[in-house]
């Protein structure tokens, strides 16, 4: 199959990139972060998740981050909602769109969210009811689709059942997360081979970790298969809270750079978003993991210094 002529960039670095970070970082700066990141033309940005802030202290200000954003039109703000507890909250906070979270992995599954697969495939059934009767989208994630860090590999057909499983309950998008980026090109296109037959391509994306630096390969692998949708973290955000040394998501900038190398159209401006990969991490007190990020702020020092 050709690769595709247009691919959406989900942007999850103010929720999935920001909610490891050790030091908290204000809602002010948090809605910065998105205001600039709504920019960029990017057209769907996960701005926070409502879940307990004693798990996840970090995200303890999703409402006040929910309300304080410019929304910019034909602009998507999803937000995690783990239960109908969480969800309701979202509603309350104004939320259009949420995403629900499973695990292909049993461990990572009880480790996680302190449950089974089935067991938390059963809680989401009332939120994506509950969202169905107020109009609200739901999309769903599938972590640990290329590797768990209890369980090792994991078997793309393990991967298809949870996928088609939140397809079948009315999710109508599956993200394919590769939690401990673990995996490589064949395993990632085996991955998606075996979920495509079960759900449709065009309905699949692509959430790809870089710890072992393969998640643009991997991208590319399955771009070719037909996938059309790339999560990714501006500036190179975040990890994993329970997978130990997993690194952040692959970058959103140094994806768009492969993808304007490609010809396929985003409708992304990779100067702005530089900029806000550069404003997170001056905030954060580091260099961006993002290898493009870091190579056009020592053009733009060595241009300031002629």
């Amino acid at each position: 199959m050709a690769l595709p002529k247009k691919v959406k960039i989900v942007e999850v670095g103010p929720r999935d990139g920001l909610q490891n970070e050790k030091q908290l970082v204000p809602a002010a700066t948090k809605i910065e972060l998105i205001n600039r990141l709504s920019n960029t033309g990017l057209p769907v940005i996960e701005v926070t998740s409502f879940v307990s802030p004693k798990w996840v202290p970090q995200m303890g200000d999703n409402a006040e981050v929910l309300a304080g954003i410019a929304r910019k039109p034909g602009v998507s703000y999803p937000v995690l909602t783990p239960n109908l507890k969480g969800f309701e909250a979202a509603l309350a906070a104004g939320a259009k769109e949420v995403a629900i979270f499973g695990a292909a992995s049993e461990s990572f599954s009880q480790k996680n969210i302190n449950c089974s697969i089935a067991e938390s495939l059963e809680r989401f059934a009332p939120v994506v009811e509950a969202a169905k009767a107020e109009g609200i989208a739901v999309r769903g994630y599938v972590s640990c689709v290329l590797g768990c860090p209890y369980e090792g590999e994991i078997a793309p057909a393990a991967v298809a059942k949870v996928a088609n499983t939140l397809f079948d309950m009315g999710c109508y998008e599956i993200s394919l997360g590769d939690t401990i980026g673990t995996g490589t090109p064949l395993k990632a296109r085996a991955m998606v081979e075996a979920v495509a037959a079960q759900v449709p391509i065009d309905r699949l994306a692509a959430h790809f970790h870089d710890t072992y630096g393969q998640a643009l390969a991997n991208l590319y692998a399955v771009l070719d298969l037909g996938v059309a949708t790339v999560d990714a973290s501006v500036g190179g955000l975040g990890g994993c809270p329970y997978a130990a040394g997993a690194s952040g998501n692959v970058a959103t900038e140094d994806v768009l750079y492969m993808l304007q190398g490609l010809g396929i159209e985003t409708g992304v401006d990779m100067d702005k978003l530089v900029d806000a990969a550069l404003f997170i991490s001056e905030v954060l007190g580091r260099k961006p993991a993002s290898k493009l990020a870091q190579a056009v702020a020592a053009q733009r020092a060595k241009a300031a210094c002629a």
